[in-house]
């Protein structure tokens, strides 16, 4: 990204506020209880995806909630946060709340986090990804478009509003389809997403038992759902009509097969290909799913500006490391070459702290919003992220923690639970 690139975005962002501070939400909630009012959606973020799971259907259920196997990845994703503990400081003297406004290439956060690319959203709840975006614009997080939306990239652009933040996550087309995926990059750009994410561990669907045991495949139905970005792509519209004779709604079912295949082909890209990504794309790109420290050395070396240590949140590979266990490792190779992005696992506030106190730069989150948009829509998605910003500032302000800043918020802060009651030497808990 270019100097007057970065100044661009900063001057569009600068000013971009959530509309209603997460600590007067909270004294808020307090107040409509004297007159004995409770709040529509639960604030014990433990809770939402029983709740959710509940009202959806099977299919939904076993879509959002499903792993890849026997959840052996997505189980330790949940409990390597555990295996870290906050050690809180006192006396402080802090008179402000925590500051939570970071900068990520040349935009300015409110707060160090996003909404991860979640494809699908409609069969959650019929506004999908345009609820989830509004609410995104609402309080200030970025929103990251998945390849895999029921919705155009133009119009979640246009629900995201002017002053949204807004990323685009690419589904990468092999090389055969090279002319499709430079126009989504372009319509893409040309919408207003300002960096690119690319998802390396899903060049086609994983081995979820959930999703089998349903016999369903959201790609594969005659409708819109996840596969709208290809329906409203003008270069996947023309080549369909020339091999079928007909336009995309008169073979509905044809089509979105042909789009899966597309998107999902099967076999892995190199890192060579990357350099096709780099000439299409002007603007930073993020390479997600990076779980080993040599992977993290070559994207530092092609020359790529960020990583997403992630996978997939269990979604993909079954019997997997955890993605929080790999994080400090990866830092240390890279933190000083690459943004760093976090994902697979978070549910709370306490585990945003503990991912950026690990070195992450910002940090995703994805079933907890799915699981708002499911209870309560836009309302809902607004309330799940109020609920982790107000979570995570409060944990930072009684731990003594003034900023999420590295030099305050650092592997200084944490302490290995273990290592409490096995009294190894070198802990520093004073």
């Amino acid at each position: 990204m270019t100097q007057e690139q970065a100044a661009q975005h900063r001057a569009r962002f600068s000013d971009h506020k959530p509309q209603q501070d997460a600590y007067d939400y909270e004294m808020e909630t307090y107040q409509k209880g004297l007159q004995y009012e409770r709040p529509p959606l639960t604030f014990q973020a433990s809770k939402w995806e029983t709740l959710a799971c509940d009202r959806m259907s099977a299919e939904s259920k076993g879509y959002v909630h499903g792993s890849a196997g026997s959840r052996e990845t997505d189980d330790k994703n949940k409990s390597a946060f555990k295996k870290w503990s906050i050690v809180p400081r006192r006396l402080t003297g802090h008179k402000q709340f925590p500051d939570l406004t970071t900068e990520i290439f040349g935009e300015k956060l409110q707060v160090p986090i996003a909404m991860a690319p979640v494809g699908v959203l409609r069969i959650f709840n019929p506004e999908g990804e345009v609820a989830a975006t509004k609410a995104a614009a609402k309080e200030a997080v970025p929103y990251i478009l998945s390849t895999a939306a029921s919705t155009s990239i133009e119009d979640v652009a246009k629900a995201n509003g002017e002053d949204g933040q807004r990323w685009y996550q690419l589904y990468w087309p092999n090389r055969e389809n090279d002319d499709i995926t430079i126009s989504l990059l372009q319509r893409a750009k040309k919408a207003g997403y300002t960096t690119l994410f690319v998802t390396l561990d899903t060049y086609l669907l994983g081995w979820r038992p959930s999703d089998m045991d349903n016999g369903y495949n959201p790609f594969l139905r005659a409708d819109q759902i996840g596969v709208a970005l290809g329906f409203s792509d003008p270069v996947y519209r023309k080549r369909f009509k020339e091999q079928y004779g007909a336009e995309i709604e008169e073979k509905m079912g044809e089509a979105a097969s042909g789009w899966m295949r597309t998107i999902f082909n099967g076999f892995s890209h190199s890192w060579e290909d990357v350099k096709f990504l780099q000439e299409h794309w002007d603007g930073p790109i993020v390479l997600k799913g990076i779980q080993t420290i040599s992977d993290a050395k070559k994207a530092a070396e092609i020359g790529v500006q960020g990583i997403v240590v992630s996978n997939h949140g269990g979604r993909q590979q079954d019997g997997g490391n955890s993605s929080l266990g790999m994080l400090p490792h990866i830092v240390d190779a890279v933190g000083d070459k690459l943004k760093i992005f976090f994902d697979s696992g978070i549910r709370c506030g306490a585990d945003i702290a503990k991912a950026l106190a690990l070195g992450a730069d910002c940090v995703l989150v994805g079933r907890p919003y799915v699981y708002g948009l499911t209870l309560g829509g836009e309302g809902g998605v607004t309330h799940v992220l109020k609920s982790l910003i107000g979570d995570l500032e409060l944990t930072l302000h009684i731990a003594g923690i003034p900023s999420v800043s590295k030099k305050d918020l650092n592997r200084e802060v944490l302490v290995r639970e273990e290592d409490l009651f096995e009294g190894i030497k070198g802990v520093s808990i004073h």
